[in-house]
């Protein structure tokens, strides 16, 4: 078969066999297709997208382009979340911890981050020690003692999706539904799962900022799932203005720490807690949502789900001590502080230019090869329906080079919209596609 045919035929709007889209994905994975051509095939499916075969095919071979993983001989259930990327989106590292104490193994393989999204990986990685590049064998060894691992994928998981996610990021071709969905799913189905949930991000800071785009993506992967018989479900859940306040690495570590201390903000509670509500209810460990709705709140008021969090992070080479003292956390010591310039309400607080903000003050990565700076980000003080006054502080930039920062308030210079009256509040979680 030839690279370019298959290009030029998806280009043209054209379909793909099963057996030319496995053997492109397993061409590209052992490097006989060039990254070059595998990003003009991403661009033509971004364009052009693939049918229910070609996606089915695609998701199959990305799937069985390395090793999948097999955790039957656990006696606990096993399931996993996943997020399609947010602006302050650090759900996973409080969600983990606080269905693991529940009874649920969790072997979360998480991201780095996309374009103005940021990555687990990446804020995992602010805590002095903590690996998330695990061997099989460790990883298996971490889930086995503490029922919970919080890594990328090995080398030989999924190494096909490994190299088309950073392609894809740097080739502006992340905001297709059909790579969004088969990146997901054949790194989720390779875990060996028994259930699945999903949070589709909409909005403004999302790939999907349009609902119906982003209904379509659920619906999408939600199939994929089940088709593979793995119980899933995905919540769409709004992206127009950040989750919690944190938007950077280490500050978002922080963050989560405080949610896992019952003192996280209203807006990430909810999300993380609604997201254990379903992780418990598919996998039967609660027999409905007020029973683990109640259990979770508890692994937070008992403080097992905080030293569990620390539990994982010590099996994973991390420092414990920076979890007890989020202080310890990297940090610049040099900030910025932006002030509104009206008085009246937020009724806009802008998720996708906060977090290319964020990006360009070292967060986030505008090409693959970018270094992430795990001490600098933003601290959102003020999000729609909040009163201000001329003066009111709406975030505080944590910096490190005076020039990055310049960049990033000019991009800020907008992001927050003062209105007279207070705007009408919108729902966070918008549904449930089961």
């Amino acid at each position: 078969m030839n690279a370019v045919e298959l290009i030029e035929r998806k280009r043209d709007a054209g379909t793909l066999t099963s057996d030319e889209i496995k053997w492109l994905i397993t061409s590209y994975t052992n490097d006989t297709v060039a990254d070059y051509q595998m990003s003009a095939m991403a661009m033509a499916i971004f364009l052009n997208g693939l049918n229910a075969e070609e996606l089915a095919a695609w998701t199959e071979a990305m799937l069985h382009s390395g090793d999948v993983l097999d955790f039957s001989d656990i006696d606990a259930p096993k399931a996993d979340k996943h997020s399609t990327g947010g602006v302050g989106d650090k759900v996973s590292i409080p969600l983990g911890p606080m269905v693991a104490v529940c009874g649920v193994a969790i072997p979360m393989m998480s991201g780095r981050g996309l374009g103005h999204t940021g990555g687990t990986l990446d804020k995992l990685e602010s805590i002095p020690g903590f690996t998330t590049g695990l061997d099989p064998a460790t990883f298996r060894k971490v889930l086995d003692k503490t029922g919970l691992v919080l890594a990328g994928q090995s080398e030989t998981l999924v190494p096909a999706d490994r190299k088309l996610y950073a392609l894809r990021d740097a080739s502006g071709t992340v905001a297709s539904i059909p790579l969004i969905s088969s990146s997901i799913m054949s790194k989720k189905l390779a875990e060996g799962l028994d259930a699945l949930v999903l949070d589709v991000k909409f909005g403004s800071g999302a790939f999907m900022t349009d609902t119906a785009r982003a209904r379509e993506l659920a619906e999408t992967m939600v199939g994929i799932g089940k088709s593979h018989g793995v119980d899933t479900v995905a919540l769409m859940t709004d992206m127009n203005t950040p989750l919690g306040r944190q938007v950077g690495n280490a500050n978002e570590i922080a963050e989560s720490i405080e949610v896992l201390r019952g003192e996280g903000p209203d807006d990430l509670t909810e999300v993380t807690l609604e997201l254990g509500v379903q992780m418990l209810l598919q996998t039967g460990v609660a027999p409905d949502a007020e029973t683990a709705r109640e259990r979770l709140n508890r692994s937070v008021e008992d403080g097992s789900a905080l030293e569990k969090f620390m539990e994982v992070v010590e099996a994973q080479g991390g420092d414990p001590a920076a979890i007890e003292n989020p202080d310890l956390l990297p940090s610049t010591g040099k900030h910025w502080t932006i002030e509104a310039k009206e008085a009246g309400f937020v009724s806009v607080c802008d998720a996708r230019s906060i977090g290319i903000a964020g990006m360009r003050l070292g967060a986030g990565r505008a090409r693959k090869e970018d270094t992430i700076d795990p001490a600098v980000g933003i601290t959102v003080l003020a999000k729609p329906g909040d009163e201000v006054e001329v003066g009111t502080p709406l975030a505080v930039l944590e910096y490190r080079h005076q020039a990055r920062l310049d960049e990033a308030l000019r991009i800020l210079e907008h992001s927050w919209t003062i209105s007279e009256e207070a705007p009408e509040p919108t729902p966070l979680i918008l549904d449930l596609i089961e």
